[in-house]
C-alpha cells in the first residue's frame, strides 16, 4: 500500500494522517485541486532545519490554496528519509551526503530508497566545538572523551562517525558517544558533562549561538579540514568552507567541511503537489530569510544541483516555470 499511496501528516506529533494522491502520470499543471495536507520533517528544535521548516510551512499555508502544511521536530536526515519513504511525512530536509546514500542504498540504508529532490537549498557547516578544559586539539584527540555525535539517525551522526573514523578512531569504542539532540548537547557542554560536540547545520544555528554567547571563554572550534581528503573518498559532496567570524562573533574565520542540503520527497509524490511546494520555496524565499539567514543561500541558480539525487518531475516543472521569461 505504501508503494501506491503516500500518507502525509503530523506523524511526529502523533496526529492524524491524511492521504495525498500519488503520481498518476500526465501533464503537470502545478494546481492542487483538493484539500491536501503535507507534513514536513525538519530537525532539532534549536537547529536551522526546524526554523526554516516551520517558516516554509507558514508560507505554504499563506498561499491561499488547497495545499496546507505542518512542520515537526525530528532527529533529522536519516530518520527524515526513512519517514518520508514510510509515508509519515511528505517533505524532508536532508544533508546531501545522507540523501546520496539513500538513493545508492549505502551507508545507513540497506537498499535504494525511492526519493527525489525538490531543490538544493542552503549549505550545512560542520561545527565541531570542544571545551578548552578537555585539552582536545584535533578530532584524534577525542579518544576517551565524552563526545556528542548528534541525534540518532541524523546527518550530524553520519558525518561525526565518518570524521572520527577518518581520524583513526572507532566511534563505537574509542569515544564515549553521547547521542543527543542539540539542546541537550549544549546543556552538557555548559555543565561540563560533555567534552566535545559535532553539529552539522546552517549559519547561524540558534543552539550554537546560545553556547558561544554563554560560554565563549570556555569553548572553541576545531579546524577539521585535515580530514577532508578522507571524507571525499567516501563522498565527493564534501567540500572545504569556512564559518565567518561574524556568525558567532569569533576572532577569525573557522575553516571547516561543508555539505549542501536538499529538500526531499518520495519519487511518486503527486507532481502537482511537488510543483507547488517547489514554487513556494523560491517565491517566498524573502520570508524564509526572516526566519533564518541561512535561507539567503536558497537560489534558482543552485536549485537543480542535486546529483546523484534526481529532481522530482513536479519540481522540474516548477523550476522551469520560475525561470521562464516574464
Amino acid at each position: 500500500m505504501l508503494a501506491a499511496t503516500l500518507v502525509v501528516g503530523v506523524a511526529g506529533c502523533g496526529g492524524r494522517q491524511d492521504a495525498a494522491t500519488t503520481d498518476a502520470g500526465g501533464e503537470v499543471t502545478c494546481t492542487v485541486d483538493k484539500e491536501t495536507r503535507v507534513g514536513i520533517a525538519t530537525g532539532n528544535a534549536t537547529g536551522v532545519y526546524f526554523a526554516l521548516g516551520n517558516a516554509y510551512a507558514e508560507q505554504i499555508n499563506a498561499g491561499g490554496g488547497k495545499l496546507k502544511a505542518t512542520a515537526s521536530e525530528t532527529g533529522a536526515s536519516v530518520q527524515n528519509i526513512q519517514q518520508v519513504v514510510a509515508g509519515q511525512y511528505a517533505v524532508a530536509f536532508s544533508l546531501a551526503d545522507t540523501a546520496a546514500d539513500a538513493v545508492d542504498g549505502s551507508g545507513s540504508f540497506d537498499s535504494r530508497q525511492p526519493v527525489a529532490a525538490l531543490a538544493r537549498i542552503h549549505t550545512n557547516y560542520t561545527q565541531v566545538i570542544v571545551r578548552k578544559a578537555a585539552g582536545i586539539k584535533d578530532v584524534a584527540g577525542m579518544k576517551g572523551k565524552r563526545v556528542s555525535t548528534g541525534s540518532p539517525k541524523s546527518g550530524t551522526e553520519v558525518i561525526a562517525n565518518r570524521m572520527l573514523t577518518a581520524a583513526g578512531l572507532d566511534p563505537a569504542q574509542d569515544v564515549s558517544a553521547q547521542k543527543l539532540d542539540l539542546t541537550k548537547t549544549v546543556d552538557g557542554m555548559k555543565d561540563g558533562s560533555i567534552d566535545a560536540l559535532f553539529w552539522s547545520g546552517g549559519l547561524p544555528t540558534p543552539g550554537i549561538t546560545d553556547l558561544l554567547t554563554t560560554s565563549a571563554g570556555q569553548v572553541e572550534f576545531l579546524d577539521v579540514t585535515p580530514l577532508l581528503p578522507a571524507l571525499q573518498k567516501i563522498n565527493p559532496v564534501y567540500e572545504a568552507g569556512a564559518i565567518p567570524a561574524a556568525t558567532y562573533k569569533l576572532a577569525a574565520d573557522t575553516p571547516t567541511v561543508v555539505v549542501p542540503n536538499l529538500l526531499l520527497v518520495r519519487d511518486d509524490l503527486d507532481p502537482n503537489v511537488a510543483c507547488v511546494l517547489t514554487k513556494t520555496l523560491f517565491e517566498r524565499q524573502p520570508q524564509l530569510v526572516q526566519a533564518n539567514a541561512a535561507a539567503k543561500e536558497i537560489s534558482l541558480g543552485q536549485a537543480r544541483r542535486t546529483d546523484p539525487v534526481p529532481l522530482h518531475r513536479g519540481a522540474v516543472k516548477g523550476l522551469d516555470d520560475l525561470n521562464a521569461p516574464k
